[in-house]
């Protein structure tokens, strides 16, 4: 049994940090319904990369996993009376709308926990509900723009690189995860169902209490300066350096073991905090200058072997292929109905009680519409009549 098995999640949330949130809770055996329009959900139609896959892209295949779609207009009289009747048998839901919109669709919180006191409503949005920047887009490399994380990396001058992958997303959905399992526990405690509000502002801003800490109680502020150092608030050298055949990444090494990896015995003589803090340009471009006589493996050897802080920088086939991540099943295999065999990062928490369980890949529109409604008790006839009446669809199932 998962432990989340007898739950059930409406997720009614789009793009990527709403359904990413969801599926980490279908991955601990909740029962997700994904709640979706009769045309499907957004990122149906909108594939990163420009990867359509079969019937479904590999953006929605890949967040979508152990949830079953029910296709439904929410815009419909029909369609919010079916909505209703689902949350009352509900323990969590889900939505990310823009301002307002939950409520224009009548599933904002105080509608629907009048009909469900005990549920957990999880309200995502991209700067807050209200306030100045309510109504902003809120979308990830926006975000991360805002943030201010992006003037702790690079040149002075240059303009400041975004992080390779969705950060803010990615962070927003396991917070919006770990609110809804504590308002869960918290349910379990005391009966109560509760809102819980997540914005993505706050989830990248309270990601770097450290550096902003700096900031704000150490009143140190970010200088970048020449070098491309890979953090404002780390000593020199922390960064990555090209070799003669690829990259490594190096970490406040100690500079004696530093000179005598790197034959460079002037590297000894550098004072940790003077060259470190004071002087960081000057002692990156030395030690640029010396990695940059050997190739990739020799360099890491050589680094490895005088206990210096280093590693590979890799691309993702190379990621793919560590037998480390082989070893730790960090991905999962399994056969789609449409898309044939896919590969695909799991559930990144380990339980030695109740693992994580890969039920089912994503869903096709509306593939669930009927199974869902007949087990919340709807009879064949009023499922006939609603589709019929245009409140819910099958889809492309």
């Amino acid at each position: 049994m998962g432990i989340l098995d007898g739950y059930t999640v409406l997720d009614c949330s789009i793009a990527m940090a709403g359904p990413f949130a969801a599926q980490r809770l279908g991955d601990l055996g909740a029962n997700v319904i994904k709640v979706e329009p009769l045309t499907g959900e957004w990122q149906r139609h909108a594939p990163a990369g420009g990867i359509t896959g079969k019937k479904i892209n590999v953006s929605f295949l890949s967040l979508n996993r152990n949830k079953r779609s029910l296709a439904i207009d929410l815009k419909s009289e029909g369609g919010r009376a079916v909505m209703q009747r689902l949350v009352e048998q509900a323990d969590v839901f889900i939505q990310n709308y823009r301002p307002g919109v939950a409520g224009r669709l009548g599933v904002d919180y105080e509608t629907l926990s009048a009909l469900n006191p005990r549920l957990i409503y999880v309200s995502m949005s991209g700067y807050g509900e209200d306030g100045p920047h309510a109504r902003r887009p809120g979308q990830d490399l926006l975000l991360q723009a805002m943030s201010g994380a992006m003037l702790s990396t690079g040149r002075k001058g240059e303009p400041p690189q975004a992080a390779g992958q969705y950060l803010v997303d990615a962070v927003t959905a396991y917070t919006a995860f770990e609110g809804a399992l504590a308002a869960l526990l918290h349910r379990e405690r005391t009966g109560e169902g509760q809102k819980v509000e997540v914005n993505m502002l706050d989830a990248i801003t309270t990601l770097q209490m450290q550096e902003l800490s700096v900031f704000t109680v150490g009143h140190k502020p970010q200088e970048r300066t020449a070098e491309p150092h890979a953090h404002v608030y780390i000593r020199a050298p922390y960064g990555t350096f090209a070799t003669t055949d690829g990259f490594i990444a190096l970490a406040m090494p100690a500079f004696p073991a530093l000179a005598r990896a790197l034959e460079a015995p002037e590297l000894a003589t550098l004072d940790e905090m003077k060259a470190g803090w004071e002087d960081r340009d000057q002692t990156f471009a030395m030690v640029r200058d010396a990695i940059a006589r050997f190739a990739t493996a020799d360099c890491l050897a050589r680094l490895e072997a005088e206990g210096v802080w280093c590693g590979p920088v890799y691309g993702y086939a190379d990621l793919v292929a560590d037998p480390q991540i082989a070893h730790n099943g960090t991905f999962i295999e399994y056969d789609h109905p449409t898309e044939g065999r896919v590969k695909t990062p799991g559930f990144p928490i380990r339980f030695s009680r109740t693992p994580s369980e890969l039920r089912f890949g994503a869903p096709l529109t509306g593939q669930h519409t009927d199974d869902i409604l007949q087990a919340s008790g709807f009879s064949a006839d009023e499922i006939a009549a609603l589709v019929q009446a245009g409140a819910i669809g099958r889809g492309d199932a």
